[in-house]
């Protein structure tokens, strides 16, 4: 019997151990077409990644330039294969320091790569802590940054009568963030490779033998405060090239054409009627009546949302419900305008559904949403399977997501007010609230607007 067993054993064994040798050489086989140029599977970065705490720490100005030069997925490379190093500039020296026109060169939708490069040129792909920086000042380093066009220009690192140098510019704060995968050093000033001053050089240098033509006595924009240029060929349903915020304040007269819609260059789209549709399903899905009565009776806010969207921008709505909006106290309402900016810090200028913002919180750990409220912005991160917005007793979750999206104006439904962190008006957790028997189409915040104004109107009598 034993013999028989054994028997039957062998072969078991036998067989378990093949199947276990194939599948560990598929899955081999597997990883090594990932990782053998295809682009479409990149490395995840993780929360404690150098990258995510440049995005998240105090040198804003350099983080924001990050990402509209679209750098992140070629950083995410670089962090996936080694070690690097970022020199970054403090605030003051990206958002003051640099000369006007040049900081205008940079940000120019034409000028993209010459951002990229500036960027670049402050990382290096390896580890330098402040331990290796070289004590002589004859003695310094020169080491390669990620800028590829930068034509061999090295970056010098240097020691200067204890203090540490790269380049020019002096560490401030030498081993600010240290991560696993890289390290950050706070510089006082912005490093600026060559190929970079070369080409703002050039463009300035077109500009002014232009502006020598004997041409019509040139026009200046009263928006931007620069010469006006013909206007381009807009492509159908392609967004309004002036930022959304400078629309939002000058009149009629200065707003940009809008975009013209799919349908031919005659047809635009109907901003007010698009709004009206999104209120409309608030008001059907239940529970946001609060909101659809602030929009609708209590400010202007949705004839200048649909001025905005018939002119070719986008909005996203963050929605808080009506249980929400209850617990607003008079205090937060009896500012002058306090309804309009309360409503404008939950109006992002992009358009996001459920799936992208919940993804990108899932990549970066936290996103921040620009406002509509100057210059606050609402800061999102994933939380319990969901995204979360706000920080503190102030924060709210999307509860209700997708309530509205038409490929212009995207509707997120919140369970809490938002305020700006400077504002320090946290949402209290519970308010007693006595019930109020209203009319269908009349919020408890349109009733108390009203009791305020009349309660003003008996003291100037």
């Amino acid at each position: 019997m034993v013999f028989q067993i054994r028997g039957v054993f062998v072969p078991l064994f036998l067989t378990f151990l093949a199947v276990l040798v194939i599948s560990s050489s598929a899955l081999q086989a597997n990883l090594r077409g990932k990782h053998s140029g295809n682009s479409n599977s990149l490395s995840q970065v993780n929360s404690n990644s150098v990258l995510v705490a440049l995005l998240d720490s105090h040198y804003t100005e350099l983080s924001e330039l990050v990402e509209k030069a679209l750098l992140l997925q070629t950083l995410e490379e670089a962090v996936s294969k080694h070690n690097i190093t970022i020199f970054a500039p403090k605030n003051e020296a990206l958002e003051r320091d640099l000369d006007p026109e040049f900081k205008r060169f940079l940000l120019e939708p034409g000028n993209l790569k010459s951002l990229q490069n500036l960027l670049l040129f402050h990382m290096i792909p390896t580890r330098f802590e402040s331990k290796h920086w070289p004590v002589e000042v004859n003695n310094p380093t020169h080491h390669t940054s990620l800028c590829t066009d930068a034509n061999d220009e090295k970056i010098p690192v240097i020691g200067k009568n204890g203090e540490k140098f790269v380049g020019m510019a002096k560490i401030i704060k030498a081993d600010d963030i240290i991560r696993p995968d890289g390290i950050i050093h706070g510089i006082e000033r912005a490093l600026i490779p060559k190929s970079v001053q070369i080409d703002f050089n050039t463009r300035r240098s077109l500009r002014s033998i232009s502006a020598v033509l004997p041409e019509g006595a040139p026009e200046v924009d009263p928006r931007t405060h620069r010469l006006k240029k013909p206007a381009p060929p807009v492509q159908a349903g392609a967004p309004p090239v002036l930022p959304i915020f400078d629309a939002m304040a000058p009149g009629p007269s200065l707003a940009p054409a809008p975009a013209p819609g799919p349908g031919g260059h005659h047809h635009h789209f109907d901003g007010e009627s698009q709004v009206n549709d999104f209120i409309q399903t608030l008001l059907h899905y239940g529970g946001y009546n609060e909101m659809a009565d602030i929009l609708v009776n209590l400010t202007s806010l949705a004839s200048e949302m649909g001025r905005l969207v018939s002119e070719g921008y986008v909005l996203t709505v963050l929605a808080p419900n009506d249980e929400a909006m209850a617990k607003l106290t008079t205090d937060q309402l009896s500012e002058p305008g306090a309804p309009e900016q309360i409503m404008y810090y939950h109006l992002i200028p992009e358009y996001q559904t459920e799936e992208s913002m919940y993804n990108s919180v899932r990549r970066f750990g936290k996103v921040k949403y620009d406002t509509l409220r100057l210059p606050h912005k609402v800061v999102a991160e994933e939380a319990d399977g969901s995204v979360k917005f706000g920080q503190g007793e102030g924060s709210a979750y999307l509860f209700d997501p997708d309530i509205y999206t038409d490929g212009r104006i995207s509707v997120q439904g919140i369970d809490g007010v938002l305020f700006p962190a400077e504002d320090n008006k946290p949402v209290p957790k519970s308010v007693p609230v006595a019930k109020v028997v209203s009319k269908p189409r009349r919020g408890k915040l349109l009733e108390m607007a009203c009791t305020m104004l009349g309660a003003f109107g008996q003291d100037c009598q």
